[in-house]
């Protein structure tokens, strides 16, 4: 169990992905997708700009947009039913997360964060005066819970989970978050639920959320992202899920911070929230995968296990050395070998090394398949 109370600064998400570009290497790096959006999601985008979309949305977001998640929900295999007042639209997960945060937390408070993880959320626990907690995963990506409980104390105030998660493609089951209320059900403790990457839950997974749970349901913040689900992160639309009391805190630090987010795409989400088939993007993800896992095979790098979810693979190198750090292994393949990655370090706030490096598959097929020749060559 560590504790820190500075920031630490990654520097790899970018760069690893200038490394590339300057190289002319394979970007599998990062999370950002190649390929373009669906041509439909464009005409309502261009149908949003004739209206009258163009001043600032509601504290809460947009009605019709708000509607439309309401729906959307209702009709997914694992149904999240809610009320309008439980959902807020944000310009962003980090906003949502950070913001979250900001409305629980006071001076040295602690959350508990469960590393490996993306690299903004101590950052954010610090900027809100709380204390990061780091719980680090089994060898497997799992959780050992009485490990866990460990990292629990009188001073906990929330814990971060992002599932399904970045960069292990690791799933929360319900036995999951069955266990962590077992052992928080007793405190005043929050959750802030990263669950950005919902719609891609492989062979036949389906996604379980905390605000599906009946009692965490009550104590939870949950953010999705738009960005993520229709590869359009640069039209800054996301939404997150609360109770009516966590969600008039949210929303009482919100409006100081961004009123609302951006009015037009929100429009054109709502539109196409109408014809959107979740299983359909989930199909096209799995392939992704699939294809880059297959081809793998013929490489001496190693997916000790297929992600469950997310866009991400994470992939053990020690067959190629011994002795690189992660760091310079991720360097000496984005360099020497053309293909960049990052390595699991970066994901960890004092690891120094690990035996992982991870891939983003959310790339074009061809350049999957490019990428993944030029290794089976060269390596």
């Amino acid at each position: 169990m560590k504790k820190i109370n500075e920031f630490t600064h990654y520097s790899f998400f970018t760069e690893m992905s200038e490394l590339a570009s300057k190289h002319g290497s394979f970007d599998l790096s990062l999370g950002l997708p190649d390929f373009d959006i669906d041509e439909r999601l464009k005409s309502f985008l261009k149908e949003s700009a004739n209206l009258d979309t163009h001043n600032y949305e509601p504290l809460a977001g947009s009605p019709l947009l708000i509607e439309k998640i309401v729906d959307f929900n209702a009709k997914r295999e694992n149904k999240i039913q809610l009320k309008a007042h439980e959902i807020t639209i944000v310009p962003c997960a980090t906003f949502a997360l950070y913001t979250a945060l900001k409305s629980i937390l006071n001076q040295n408070d602690e959350v508990i964060i469960i590393q490996p993880s993306y690299y903004t959320y101590g950052p954010s626990v610090v900027m809100n005066e709380g204390t990061p907690v780091y719980y680090d995963l089994e060898d497997d990506f799992t959780i050992n819970w009485d490990l866990f409980k460990n990292c629990i104390s009188a001073k906990t105030k929330a814990i971060i989970i992002n599932s399904p998660q970045n960069p292990t493609g690791k799933i929360w089951k319900q036995e999951d978050w069955n266990q962590l209320y077992e052992l928080i059900k007793d405190q005043e403790i929050y959750l802030i639920s990263e669950e950005i990457y919902d719609t891609y839950c492989y062979d036949e997974a389906e996604h379980y959320s905390s605000f599906i749970h009946p009692e965490l349901r009550k104590r939870t913040f949950c953010i999705f992202s738009f960005g993520k689900m229709f590869h359009t992160s640069g039209w800054k639309v996301s939404y997150m899920l609360a109770s009516e009391e966590l969600t008039s805190l949210f929303r009482g630090h919100q409006q100081y911070i961004s009123y609302s987010a951006n009015a037009p795409a929100q429009y054109a989400l709502a539109k196409y929230l109408e014809v959107f088939d979740p299983v359909i993007n989930k199909k096209i993800m799995q392939k992704k995968r699939d294809i880059f896992n297959d081809l793998l095979k013929e490489t001496p790098l190693e997916t000790k296990q297929k992600a469950e979810g997310s866009v991400f693979q994470v992939v053990n190198f020690r067959n190629i050395s011994k002795t690189m750090t992660d760091v310079e292994f991720s360097k000496w393949l984005t360099i020497d070998k053309k293909v960049a990655c990052l390595p699991l370090s970066a994901f960890y706030n004092s690891k120094q090394n690990s035996d992982y490096i991870r891939f983003s598959f959310a790339k074009k097929d061809e350049v999957i398949i490019q990428a993944l020749e030029h290794l089976r060559k060269n390596l």
